[in-house]
């Protein structure tokens, strides 16, 4: 059974800085592409920076610049560094993964992830 667990989220305040982990379980082949998504209480979940497995990254414009997204293959395990946060990026944050090709063609698309962790909530004070 496939389980994406994500961690590291908290309370922080405008400039700040916060680093969101996803431990991947269960899968013994290679994720094509992992992501992190957000979602904001009322809004849709949006895509917030995505890798594949070539190493290939995509970042909201939102977040070009601040956010970092990388990965362990060893650890199996997706990162996200978020510097100089705003009060816009508080939302729940999900790790999202799958391993079909196709995905890296919309790989910000929400609807295009087969797995889901249970997300980590991120809120900025200004």
């Amino acid at each position: 059974q496939v389980q994406l667990v994500e961690s590291g989220g908290g309370s922080v305040q405008a400039g700040g800085s916060l680093r969101l982990s996803c431990a991947a379980s269960g899968y013994t082949y290679k994720w094509y592409c992992m992501a992190w998504f957000r979602q904001a209480p009322g809004e849709e979940r949006e895509g917030v920076a995505a890798i594949s497995s070539d190493g290939a990254t995509t970042y909201a414009d939102s977040v070009k610049a601040r956010f970092t997204i990388s990965k362990d293959n060893a650890k199996a395990t997706l990162y996200l560094q978020m510097n100089n946060l705003k009060p816009e990026d508080t939302a729940m944050y999900y790790c999202a993964a799958d391993s079909r090709p196709l995905v890296a063609n919309r790989p910000l698309s929400a609807r295009e992830y087969t797995y889901w962790g249970q997300g980590t909530q991120v809120t900025v004070s200004s």
